[in-house]
């Protein structure tokens, strides 16, 4: 009896450990496949590649951040109920936005020794933050509200400080375009593997997802620690602002150098940043628009999180379609990729508005995909432009303040999205304007510089 149990014991072990052989297999053929491409074109040796695997776990704890307040805020209470619950959100959020458009890039060109301390904070941040929240889901505290805009404004200050970061990691032939392009699209892909994740983990609780949260952003942590020193050097870096200091330049005591700012190197990145700034508040007003439009309004034979499900995957396959385009066309002519993604966001909107009444389904999820194309499109086009016309010595600053300044524009489009009553052909068609207005200030500069096939770098003087 004994033998015929230890043979039974070992069959189950040889079982088991075949099982765990044919497991391994392909799991860590998979990590194999990832490395080799994070690190491909001499990534690996100037630490993008470590910057990229980073960006994919920021991106993970941010989606199961989201999971979790779309389930509390947003679908546990009536709709009215939580228009007003998002709109204080947005309310609040503004404020720590226009606080951190003027502050947050001057901190960073004073404290250019801790960049790898100021990403690790931020995701140590979220991590104790995703707790609290955690604890307020299960117990229904109040504490949510507070945690939930410090996780916001940390998951922004990482945004601005990474598009810092970038430039000082480039390998040898990876133009800057190409590079953004390949951290966003690892950002986009790991966004996609966590959904289900995140799912799941709702499933036992709505606290679960927040736990899952806090676990990742505490391995952030420890990987924001493993980029290179190079993040830390500030050799060759001056600020950079969005408009010049003509005050400094008119002083006759000592003649003092007025100092180098977006506009001191040339109007294509102006007009640039506004288009993308429409593009981005574009993203926001749909993105909480059509939350709340198809939640009372789903689309035809589905329920409302069906359809939110399908919007939310266009929008994604629009972006992760846009970023590849961005990299194939290896940052040539961002003018006219920035003029040319502004007017089909703009033919997009205005053909849904006409539209909306007709084919309610496909006009919605091909808005939100055109939208996410155009975004990620008209973003790396922009980082072309500072590339090219913004000189070394103060590249890092402008992308810190450029990013601030988007992620403004999308917080005052979401707010324009929540205050707008749920129709949607009304809806579209302001989402038209916007779009029309940025063309109206960018176009016709973008189109000239294009034109004259840009220009070069100016000199700081």
């Amino acid at each position: 009896m004994a033998a015929v149990r230890a043979s039974r014991e070992s069959r189950a072990r040889r079982a088991g450990r075949a099982a765990g052989r044919a497991l391994h297999r392909p799991l860590a053929g998979a990590a194999r496949g990832v490395r080799r491409a994070t690190r491909a074109e001499g990534a690996g040796e100037t630490g993008l590649a470590q910057l990229i695997e980073l960006h994919a776990v920021n991106a993970a704890g941010d989606l199961l951040i989201t999971v979790a307040l779309a389930s509390t805020v947003f679908f546990a209470v009536p709709t009215h109920e939580a228009r007003g619950r998002v709109a204080l959100y947005l309310a609040v959020t503004m404020a720590p936005f226009v606080l951190l458009a003027p502050v947050v890039g001057p901190l960073l060109d004073r404290v250019p020794h801790g960049r790898r301390a100021a990403v690790a904070g931020s995701m140590l941040a979220r991590a104790v933050l995703a707790l609290t929240m955690a604890g307020a889901v299960a117990g229904g505290g109040a504490a949510l509200y507070p945690a939930a805009l410090g996780v916001l404004v940390a998951s922004k200050a990482y945004g601005v400080v990474r598009s810092a970061v970038v430039p000082r990691l480039l390998p040898p032939r990876v133009p800057l375009v190409r590079a953004n392009s390949r951290v966003t699209l690892a950002g986009l892909l790991t966004t996609g593997a966590a959904a289900p994740v995140g799912a799941g983990l709702h499933l036992i609780g709505p606290a679960w997802p927040l736990y899952g949260a806090c676990a990742v952003f505490a391995g952030g942590t420890a990987l924001s620690f493993a980029l290179p020193h190079t993040v830390d050097s500030a050799k060759g870096e001056a600020r950079a602002r969005l408009a010049a200091g003509d005050g400094a330049a008119r002083a006759g005591a000592g003649r003092r150098r007025a100092r180098p700012g977006l506009r001191t190197v040339g109007p294509p990145v102006l007009h640039g940043l506004r288009a993308n700034a429409a593009l981005r508040a574009l993203s926001g007003f749909l993105t909480f628009f059509l939350a709340f439009l198809l939640r009372e309004h789903p689309l035809d034979g589905l329920g409302a999180a069906v359809s939110l499900g399908l919007v939310a995957v266009a929008a994604g396959a629009g972006n992760a379609l846009g970023t590849a385009v961005g990299a194939w066309l290896r940052a040539r002519g961002p003018e006219p990729i920035i003029a040319a993604v502004l007017g089909l966001a703009l033919a997009a909107t205005a053909v849904a508005a006409l539209g909306y009444a007709v084919l309610a389904a496909a006009v919605v999820t091909a808005v939100a995909a055109a939208a996410g194309l155009c975004q990620a499109l008209g973003k790396l086009a922009l980082d072309a432009l500072i590339q090219r016309d913004v000189p070394e010595t103060v590249r890092t600053s402008a992308f810190a303040r450029s990013e601030t300044v988007l992620q403004l524009a999308w917080v005052a489009g979401g707010a324009l999205g929540i205050a707008l009553p749920l129709i949607g052909a009304l809806g579209l068609a302001v989402a038209a304007c916007l779009v029309g207005a940025g063309a109206a200030v960018s176009l016709r500069g973008l189109l000239g510089a294009a034109r004259r096939g840009g220009r070069p770098a100016p000199r700081v003087v």
